[in-house]
């Protein structure tokens, strides 16, 4: 493309360009291919590093739960977690190069015009400066003269973008040679920081807003829809203690639609090259990982850049803070506007009460007895024990918090739930003694007698009881 030489007596010309296909980041990888497989190589490897530190103990003064709670509160398999993720993956990779071959082939070769196409509009909005100016009493062309023998930039600011020193040569259409003007370094700077920063920065907070909009809605309908919760999320909740892996442990259907759509409209809507949708998804994977990783860390900048973090989504997975902090992955805004940001005030009592009920848990199997096959773990017994009575023997001391008082707050609640559980069971008794009921034994409870299977009663499966 010839450069545009008739573009005006003070407008630069635009720069020619020709148009060549993108070659790939990766030799023998296309970039399409590539943005699919970042996410996953990331997900993978930040959760093995978080998996490590669980394996080893490091930084457990960081943990928001104990080993032992990761054995005997979660009602899934590690294997089942990483079964569900692979699935998820798979699917998404599936959509993904489906989409792709939808997809011109991307070109490059433009990136100058296109800076210079700002450069101009830069130059176009120098024109209004002494009209802007005159509104206040001042005459910006007076005041251009005066200093175009001394300040000549400054002078041509003043005077609208007219800048009679800047020229340069180049070749018209017919083949002349044509003097024109040109652009400042300032203009160009400008030109490039808008092209190179503003607007990738533009269209990265558009499609974060996009998917937290997305995902807040979605993941809120899931909790207030019977419906949805008991079908698809309530999967993703037999993780009551998350680690890093568990991330995307999700009902496949769910994950589809909450996660891979979700994404894929925010880089669609914000016009994202292939390149920045590589960024936009492995970062937005890495999010939703540490989101879930069990740790607080105080360096962590993914839990301090915004308030969604670890501790915050982690009050979201405890059955007294499952109504709350539907956000993710990135900002809280939906829950402040809508309030449905957890309000009830310090949550260290609450959390000392779960630690202490892992505990006695574990105790009770530790002569001589396996852990379950639901909670089967790659972590050390012993060691889970230790930092089990190590944390019973932190809340005895922390008076600030409680200290007697949340044990015996525990005490106190396990007695109302074996109650509850004893009345449960002479109600069953009476069923089962009582005629036939189509609705309560047969196809129509199904799923009821399911999810309560896995999540031990009823109304732990939404929660709606505020206790553990």
């Amino acid at each position: 493309m010839m450069p545009n030489a008739t573009s005006g007596d003070h407008l630069p010309c635009l720069p020619s360009y020709s148009l060549t296909p993108l070659p790939s980041i990766v030799p023998g990888i296309s970039d399409q291919l590539l943005a699919l497989l970042l996410p996953i190589a990331a997900y993978w490897i930040v959760s093995t590093g978080f998996h490590i530190l669980d394996v080893y103990d490091i930084w457990s003064q960081y943990r928001l739960h104990t080993p032992a709670e990761v054995l005997k509160r979660n009602h899934v398999t590690r294997g089942e977690v990483v079964k569900d993720v692979v699935l998820q993956q798979t699917i998404q990779t599936v959509f993904g190069l489906a989409i792709g071959m939808l997809d011109p082939v991307e070109m490059t070769g433009k990136q100058f015009y296109d800076i210079a196409t700002w450069a101009r509009r830069i130059r176009v909005l120098q024109s209004y400066i002494p009209k802007v100016l005159a509104l206040f009493g001042v005459d910006a062309i007076e005041l251009g003269k005066n200093l175009m023998s001394t300040h000549p930039t400054a002078a041509g600011l003043f005077l609208g973008g007219r800048y009679p020193h800047l020229v340069q040569d180049v070749i018209s259409a017919d083949g002349q040679k044509v003097r024109m003007p040109a652009f400042g370094s300032g203009e160009m700077w400008a030109a490039q920081l808008i092209y190179w920063v503003l607007i990738p920065a533009l269209q990265f907070g558009v499609a974060i807003f996009i998917v937290d909009t997305w995902q807040y809605f979605l993941h809120r309908a899931m909790h207030m829809n019977k419906w949805l919760y008991t079908t698809w999320h309530s999967r993703h909740h037999r993780l009551y203690v998350p680690y890093a892996y568990g991330a995307l442990y999700n009902h496949p259907m769910e994950g589809f639609i909450l996660d891979t759509l979700g994404t894929g409209i925010a880089y669609l809507v914000t016009g994202m090259t292939t390149r920045q949708g590589m960024w936009f998804f492995t970062c937005s994977t890495i999010k939703t990982v540490d989101d879930h990783c069990g740790y607080a860390f105080p360096w962590d900048p993914l839990q301090h850049i915004t308030s969604n973090n670890a501790a915050y989504h982690d009050v979201h997975h405890q059955s007294w803070g499952i109504k709350t902090n539907f956000s993710q992955p990135f900002f809280t805004f939906w829950d402040r506007i809508l309030g449905t940001a957890w309000s009830g005030g310090d949550v260290s009592a609450r959390y000392e009460r779960a630690r202490i009920a892992a505990q006695k848990k574990m105790y009770e199997q530790s002569k001589g007895k396996e852990s379950s096959i639901v909670n089967s773990a790659a972590l050390d017994r012993r060691r889970a024990l230790h930092q089990a009575t190590v944390s019973q023997q932190q809340v005895l001391e922390d008076e600030a918090h409680g200290g007697q008082r949340v044990i015996e707050e525990e005490q106190l609640e396990e007695q109302l739930e074996e109650r509850e559980m004893r009345q449960k069971l002479r109600r069953s008794s009476r069923r089962k003694t009582g005629s036939f009921d189509p609705k309560s034994d047969g196809l129509w409870n199904l799923t009821g007698r399911m999810t309560n299977g896995l999540h031990g009663r009823s109304t732990a499966i939404l929660h709606t009881d505020g206790r553990h």
